[in-house]
């Protein structure tokens, strides 16, 4: 068989095993994003290991791309447009007006992981700098998507929790990358010590890159207008991204910050045009239709449970630190800022999950050496196991009924101001 024969057959295999995946873990009441995950595990060389099975092998004689080379920077461009089109969808005037409360929540959901995260490492023998740093890193994420899909199922989404969840994410997803941002230009600085002086340098190509970024916002809409008028199919899209790459190349190569930093970056910027609708409205079928399912399916191809056996009750730990740290740090600050007891445990039970997010971060630092594969394999199944306990949890702490007749109740009163009782 050709290798191009063998990428057509792959391809098929990645999207029809990640989709089929998904809606079964919907049909149990788990988010598609767990199927995927899931299955990209069985398929890797945890179960399966479909890459080593004979209609996969390179063809006689012929020097053939390997198939999971192809597959990671398939992935790559997944992981840049998955940060495109979250960028897309944060809400710049929600983060504004969704109150104190939070911001310090999400505040508090990145501090207690990185800390807890980074001492777990520590605690098993890992370095601080920079393997331990990353894997607290990679706990600060939360996903937004599993949060909002799980709040509407219960009929939470407007209620005061619901909306605090839901802000602090995005606030949490922002202030995620910009750890990762900060640790990875630390990490390609300093290497094995800290070098003040490269230090130095990093932080001035790190704050040139993001003022330069920022700075050519007023671009975007002329250069977006420009390309509508070109009268080709797509020609917005297009121009959309190419603006991502560009953003995303320039983030990594010049402003030494990750790649999906400056992809994200060029969401939110994209957002504040007037454009946003119709780029919006063409990523998605294009980003979920194949290259988000071969994004997860090539965290499972990368990862293998059986290296876990010597780190097996690192694992543990990392997981159950992953859910208390998580819980404790948004609740706790919840609580400080004006929320009840009961309303501080749904608000820090809502952030537990991972999802897509922490994979995004993990990914990264495997692609560039910042962690091993038995610690990356230790995080897609913290990932998996934070996204599988989040739905439930969140069932338990916010009740159905008692929520149904106050979302009726809001729709007409509207939601209720911060600082005010919920109805």
């Amino acid at each position: 068989m050709t290798h191009s024969l063998q990428v057509i057959l792959l391809l098929t295999l990645v999207v029809a095993a990640a989709k089929t995946a998904g809606a079964l873990a919907t049909r149990i009441h788990q988010p598609s994003v767990f199927g995927e995950i899931l299955v990209g595990l069985l398929l890797g060389p945890t179960l399966l290991n479909v890459l080593a099975w004979p209609m996969f092998a390179p063809p006689a004689g012929v020097d053939a791309l390997s198939l999971l080379d192809l597959v990671r920077d398939l992935a790559q461009v997944g992981v840049l447009l998955l940060m495109f089109v979250a960028g897309l969808e944060t809400d710049l005037v929600m983060m504004r007006h969704v109150g104190r409360v939070a911001f310090w929540s999400a505040f508090g959901g990145v501090i207690l992981p990185m800390l807890f995260g980074a001492i777990t490492a520590v605690t098993f023998g890992l370095p601080l700098y920079w393997e331990g740093v990353f894997v607290g890193a990679i706990l600060t994420a939360t996903s937004v998507s599993i949060s909002a899909q799980t709040l509407l199922e219960i009929g939470a989404m407007r209620t005061r929790e619901g909306s605090t969840i839901l802000g602090a994410a995005v606030i949490d997803d922002v202030m995620g990358i910009i750890v990762l941002s900060l640790v990875v230009a630390l990490a390609k600085a300093s290497g094995a010590g800290l070098n003040w002086s490269e230090l130095g340098i990093v932080v001035v190509r790190v704050t040139i890159y993001f003022v330069a970024a920022i700075a050519a916002r007023r671009l975007l809409t002329p250069a977006l207008r420009w390309a509508s008028t070109l009268g080709v199919s797509q020609a917005v899209l297009s121009a959309g991204l190419v603006i991502m790459f560009l953003y995303a190349w320039a983030a990594e190569y010049l402003g030494a910050v990750a790649a999906i930093t400056g992809s994200y970056l060029a969401g939110v910027l994209i957002a504040q045009t007037d454009f946003k609708k119709e780029i919006d409205a063409g990523i998605h079928p294009l980003t979920y239709s194949i290259f988000v399912p071969l994004f997860f399916i090539s965290i499972g191809l990368e990862a293998n449970a059986r290296d876990l056996g010597p780190r097996a009750m690192f694992t543990v730990v990392l997981v159950l630190v992953a859910i208390v740290a998580k819980a404790i740090g948004c609740g706790v600050f919840a609580r400080l800022f004006g929320f009840s007891t009961t309303e501080s445990v749904r608000v820090g039970v809502g952030m537990i999950s991972r999802g897509e997010v922490g994979l995004i971060v993990a990914g990264y630092g495997l692609a560039n050496g910042l962690i091993g594969s038995d610690v990356f394999s230790a995080s897609v199944l913290m990932v998996l196991v934070t996204t599988m306990v989040t739905p439930p949890l969140m069932r338990l702490v916010f009740p159905r009924h008692a929520f149904v007749s106050a979302t009726v109740e809001e729709t007409i009163a509207g939601p209720p101001e911060e600082g005010e009782a919920p109805a």
